[in-house]
């Protein structure tokens, strides 16, 4: 027997159980979208890696140690993309989408991280993001956490995740902060553990992010980011929670809040749950007004958020279970000239009514065996044909998950009545 062959370490298979719960956020999702009026944009899944060394920043823990990076046969060095906003911005200036121009944009697909896979946690992953340009006030920082805010009600979520917001200033005023902040550290830096070492001296702002214990209680006492905001930001992070307040958005301000990214600036904000173990955060973003720039274009504002689908898969599986069906209507049969006949009016049923969800048994088997299957498939009305049936174009109505007496229609009636019998 050949050896088998299994799918790449954290690279997962999403199954047929598993689809239906991924049918339902992405179709909010587009709709949530549509709903805001923001516009689909579909980059590619591999990049430059310069692109991502400029916009991440060389000394992150995605650069250094988790991208996929190889080169191809002009050797050119490309990655797989490990998030979705450096090329959504290399796509906007590419085709000329940014400059002196506003965009509300939103994709969705792939991301690949190398990484140790974990529940929650995949080398393959997936993510929504959405990306606003040329808008400075916070009025549109407000609106992606509405728009978020609105998301976890419609999956029933909203119970079971927090938000938490702060602002990082101005790139000047975060520059000055870190430098105090480094000030701070230097005296304690053999307290710290090895990757808060390590970020001494990359992106001190990390420390105070840290999820060691250890390291938390170190950073107490250290110089707090909001007490050292621009002018500016002060008022843009006030008119943000005076917005977030009318609209009744519950929210905690963690002064430690910075994300891991280097291109933030003034607003972030993270949605937290405690449902998901280690791994609870399951949406962030932020506003970036330099990374246009960096990347090579004119200078514009910028803001948006990323969300883990299969962290928000997880939740949903977790607290709002969706029983899984595969049809609507099953086409039972039994005899040759039922089966021709069966096929006949499942295409019938699926040209005049083609929401409604048909599966034919395949395969033969009695009458018991066909309802088995039947009732396996989730349908909720059985399509019954016999030899009877096939000479007088009949069929029978049988419904599976109500207490109903079964019906005799006419065929040619069939599709008319099934419009009353069918609940969508």
């Amino acid at each position: 027997m050949a050896q088998k062959i299994q799918a790449i370490r954290g690279m997962n298979d999403i199954l047929p159980e598993q689809t239906p719960y991924w049918h339902t956020l992405e179709a909010i999702l587009r709709r949530l979208m549509d709903s805001y009026g923001y516009s689909e944009i579909r980059m590619p899944i591999v990049e430059k890696t310069q692109l991502f060394k400029r916009a991440v920043g060389e000394v992150t823990d995605i650069v250094e140690k988790e991208m996929y990076t190889f080169e191809d046969r002009n050797g050119d060095s490309l990655s797989l993309r490990p998030e979705g906003t450096a090329s959504c911005v290399r796509a906007g200036i590419e085709h000329g989408l940014l400059y002196n121009q506003e965009q509300r944009l939103w994709y969705m697909g792939p991301m690949f991280r190398h990484e140790r896979p974990q529940k929650g946690r995949y080398r393959q992953f997936h993510q929504l993001g959405v990306e606003t340009f040329g808008i400075a006030t916070a009025d549109v920082d407000a609106e992606l956490i509405l728009m978020t805010a609105r998301l976890w009600k419609e999956l029933g979520l909203a119970d079971s995740v927090r938000l938490e917001i702060n602002s990082l200033g101005s790139n000047e005023a975060r520059a000055a902060y870190r430098d105090k902040l480094v000030a701070f550290l230097e005296p304690i830096k053999d307290q710290l553990d090895e990757d808060s070492q390590r970020r001494l001296t990359t992106n001190p702002l990390r420390i105070l992010d840290s999820k060691n214990p250890e390291v938390q209680a170190l950073v107490k006492d250290a110089p707090k980011l909001s007490d050292h905001l621009d002018a500016e930001s002060e008022e843009h992070f006030k008119q943000l929670r005076r917005m977030l307040d009318a609209n009744g958005i519950q929210y905690d301000i963690n002064t430690n809040l910075v994300r891991g990214l280097d291109y933030y600036n003034r607003t972030v904000f993270e949605w937290i749950t405690d449902k998901l173990g280690a791994q609870g955060t399951i949406c962030a973003g932020g506003r970036y007004d330099g990374l246009t720039e960096q990347l090579g274009g004119h200078a514009t504002t910028a803001s948006g958020f990323a969300m883990g689908i299969e962290r928000i898969v997880a939740l949903m599986e977790e607290l709002a279970p969706i029983e899984p069906t595969l049809a609507d209507i099953y086409m039972v049969a039994l005899g040759d000239a039922a089966e021709i006949n069966s096929i006949q009016l499942a295409e019938k049923i699926r040209n005049e009514l083609p929401h409604v969800r048909v599966r034919s048994n395949f395969g033969g088997g009695n009458f018991k065996k066909q309802f088995k299957r039947a009732d396996k498939s989730g349908a909720g009305i059985a399509l019954v044909l016999g030899e009877q049936e096939v000479q007088e174009q009949t069929i029978g109505v049988k419904f599976l998950r109500e207490q109903k007496e079964q019906l005799q229609l006419s065929q040619a009636d069939l599709v008319e009545q099934l419009k009353s019998l069918i609940k969508q």
